[in-house]
């Protein structure tokens, strides 16, 4: 009987949040064509909840800049073994530059490659569901402006930072999941053609979203793209910003 060939092992830089970290970990499983443990793709992962706050330093301006956490982080799980790094924290992106110059492994970048998914659907404009700090760091804007893709954002930020910080504390179903699916009604009304979930503590609620617009969920994106890196032959793969 013919044996998959060994997986490539994956760095998660993760705790961001950790209910996020384990539900890539679960996306990354259930896309894995397997018949025993041996076929699964290995991670190292990082849970590290001590991250400095993103909010606090993106939104508040006044907490510590994460990126010298994640950088350490990455290089242990490069030293640890990792062929490719992926992180599920979308706001955490705005850190990737440091993140990708400081190993010589790949970043699977999250942005990158959801920004590719969109643009793969004809999508004109795109509803950014995730935290205010997205939009301030412009994390998704430079780069679907570059696909020709406009992006839209919900009017009630303080909202989308409510149902967040819910979704942290453990509200998987109620008032973060009410205020997820008005806001992504309200995008769609405003003219979004494509949804985007664009922070993984929304990636854990996704379901609440209702209606018929087209919804692409970065986490996904993720899993995705670590299956398919875990799974190739090894060889030469793309740097951070050529994904």
């Amino acid at each position: 009987m013919s044996r998959a060939s060994p997986k490539r092992r994956i760095g998660i830089l993760g705790g961001m949040g950790p209910q996020a970290t384990v539900l890539l970990m679960q996306r990354i499983i259930d896309r894995t064509s397997a018949r025993d443990d041996r076929d699964h793709v290995p991670m190292l992962v990082d849970n590290n909840t001590q991250v400095p706050s993103r909010i606090a330093a993106i939104i508040e301006g006044t907490g510590e800049s994460p990126a010298p956490v994640l950088v350490e982080m990455a290089r242990r799980l490069e030293a640890g073994g990792a062929e490719a790094l992926a992180m599920p924290c979308n706001t955490a992106h705005h850190y990737a530059g440091e993140i990708a110059a400081a190993v010589s492994v790949p970043f699977l970048d999250m942005i990158d490659l959801s920004v590719g998914a969109v643009a793969g659907r004809s999508a004109r404009r795109v509803g950014i569901l995730g935290s205010p700090a997205v939009r301030l760091a412009g994390i998704f804007d430079r780069t679907f402006a570059g696909a020709g893709i406009a992006t839209l954002y919900p009017g009630d930020e303080a909202a989308m930072l409510a149902a967040i910080r819910l979704v942290k504390a453990g509200d998987a179903s109620g008032r973060a999941a009410a205020l997820l699916r008005a806001a992504a009604a309200e995008l769609h009304g405003t003219g979004a053609d494509v949804l985007v979930v664009a922070c993984t503590e929304f990636s854990v609620i996704a379901g609440a979203i209702a209606g018929d617009c087209p919804v692409v969920d970065t986490l996904d994106v993720l899993a995705g793209a670590v299956v398919a890196f875990a799974s190739a032959d090894r060889g030469p793969a793309p740097r951070f910003g050529e994904a």
